[in-house]
C-alpha cells in the first residue's frame, strides 16, 4: 500500500456541488490529518455552491483551530466573484488582493 502523499493541496472542481461536496469533504478530513500547509487550488472553478463553500469555511475554522496554515491559491474569477458576493472572502481567507481586484 503506497504511502499517503506529503502534499496537502487539494483543487476544486469546475462546478463545485452538493454532489461533488462529499468527495470534497473527504479530501479535506484526509488532508487535515497532515501536518503542514493545507492548499485549495481554485483555479479551474467555474461555479461553486454553497455546500462546497460552507466546507472551505469549516476548512479555514479547523485550520485555524489546530495552528495549521489553510490557503486559497490561484482563486478564478469566478471562485473570487461568488465568494465576495457571498461575505466568505475573509471567512476562507481568501487574499486581501484577490477579492479587491
Amino acid at each position: 500500500m503506497p504511502s499517503p502523499p506529503d502534499d496537502r493541496s487539494l483543487t476544486l472542481p469546475a462546478h463545485g456541488t452538493t454532489v461533488t461536496a462529499e468527495d470534497l469533504r473527504v479530501r479535506l478530513v484526509l488532508a487535515s490529518d497532515f501536518d503542514g500547509a493545507m492548499e485549495v487550488d481554485a483555479s479551474a472553478v467555474e461555479s461553486v455552491g454553497q455546500a462546497v463553500l460552507q466546507l472551505l469555511v469549516a476548512a479555514k475554522v479547523e485550520a485555524d483551530t489546530h495552528g495549521q496554515s489553510f490557503s486559497i491559491s490561484n482563486p478564478s474569477p469566478a471562485f473570487v466573484g461568488r465568494v465576495t458576493a457571498c461575505g466568505l472572502a475573509a471567512a476562507i481567507g481568501l487574499p486581501e488582493k484577490e477579492h479587491l481586484s
